[in-house]
């Protein structure tokens, strides 16, 4: 965990989503550079394990994590579904596409977002109403250290 340039660590602490996108792809639509591909694949489809169905971009709002934006920290859907919850990623938190798909249509752009230490509770949304939702996903994101 951590913020460092080439660290591949997930930055701590307070974040914003500051942009979302894929509103409009399908699940398992791949994205290269925040574009879609063209290509989509399907959950645990064996191979590589590239950015797929949604990605929410995240600002840092702290000194520890000021560099989240400019690293291109997400949270994004994966089809390597099997691997959540294991090191995996390259500081991003990941989530299955269709966990990823409900949190991108209930949290806005601004939507405050916590990165902790804690291994079940890793980050959380601060957006009104939506601990329920938060709670209902179980939050399947991974965290790397």
């Amino acid at each position: 965990m951590g913020d460092w340039r080439g660290s591949y660590a997930t930055p701590l602490g307070t974040m914003e989503v500051a942009s979302k996108i894929g509103a409009s792809a399908p699940f398992g639509a791949v994205f290269k550079s925040r574009m879609r591909t063209g290509e989509v694949l399907p959950p645990n489809a064996p191979g590589r394990d590239p950015i797929v169905t949604r990605i929410l971009w995240l600002r840092g709002l702290e000194a520890r994590n000021a560099d989240a934006y400019g690293r291109g920290i997400y949270i994004h859907g994966t089809p390597m579904e099997r691997l959540i919850g294991r090191t995996a990623s390259y500081g991003c938190i990941r989530m299955r596409s269709w966990d990823v798909v409900r949190l991108f249509d209930a949290v806005p752009v601004g939507a405050r977002i916590e990165c902790g230490s804690q291994p079940r509770a890793l980050c959380k949304a601060r957006h009104t109403g939506l601990s329920t939702l938060i709670s209902q996903l179980r939050f399947s994101g991974s965290v790397e250290e």
